[in-house]
C-alpha cells in the first residue's frame, strides 16, 4: 500500500493495544506482532470487539510512530503516512484497500471510480462495503471516498468525522 513501508497480511499473532487523543476523539491503535493492524474510532461502526485488541500496552511498537505520525498529519505538517501496516481482510477487501492508499491527500474518489480502477465496473456496492470494512481507518484513508456526485456517503466514523477530515486536507480547520 503506498502510505506505509510494508503490507503484510496479518489474521492472528500477538495483539496489543492503546489509546490516543486526536480531533476525532480518542483513537484505539491495534498492533498484531507490533505492526499497526487497526485504527478505530469511538463509535466506529464495524469496530471490533474490545476485548481482540489485546493487552493495553502504549510501548509496544508501533504506538509511539504511529501518534507521532497521526499528530503531524492532524497538525497538517504530513500529507502521506510511512508506516508498516498489517491490514487483515478478504482479497477483495485488500484490494480496494490498497487502492485507497492510491487516493492523493486533499482529494476525492466515487465508489464507481474505485470499482473501474479495479477492473470491476459494476462493483461499486462491493467496494462500499470493503471501504466500511477498513480497519486502518485515516491511515488507509476511506474518508476519501464520496458518492457518484460527489456528496458525503456512509463512514463508519460518521460523516461530521469524514467532513473533518476532507476539510483538513483541503486547508479548511473545523469540526462539524
Amino acid at each position: 500500500m503506498s502510505t506505509s513501508r510494508t503490507a503484510t497480511r496479518a489474521t492472528t499473532g500477538h495483539r496489543t493495544h492503546t489509546v490516543v487523543d486526536s480531533p476525532v476523539g480518542p483513537l484505539t491503535l491495534v498492533a498484531t506482532d507490533g505492526v499497526l493492524a487497526g485504527l478505530y474510532m469511538r463509535d466506529q461502526r464495524h469496530r471490533p470487539p474490545q476485548e481482540t485488541f489485546g493487552e493495553p500496552d502504549p510501548d509496544t511498537e508501533p504506538f509511539g510512530e504511529v501518534a507521532a505520525q497521526l499528530e503531524a498529519y492532524f497538525d497538517g505538517r504530513l500529507q502521506t503516512f510511512d508506516l508498516p501496516l498489517a491490514p487483515a481482510g478478504t482479497a477483495f477487501q485488500e484490494r480496494v484497500w490498497a487502492q485507497l492508499c492510491a487516493i492523493p491527500y486533499g482529494e476525492t474518489r466515487s465508489y464507481g471510480q474505485l470499482a473501474d480502477r479495479l477492473g470491476a465496473p459494476g462493483a461499486s456496492r462491493a467496494v462500499g462495503l470493503a471501504n466500511g470494512r477498513n480497519p486502518i481507518g485515516i491511515i488507509i484513508p476511506c474518508h476519501r471516498v464520496v458518492g457518484a456526485g460527489g456528496g458525503l456517503t456512509g463512514y463508519g466514523g460518521g460523516l461530521p468525522r469524514k467532513r473533518f477530515l476532507l476539510d483538513l486536507e483541503q486547508g479548511v480547520r473545523r469540526l462539524a
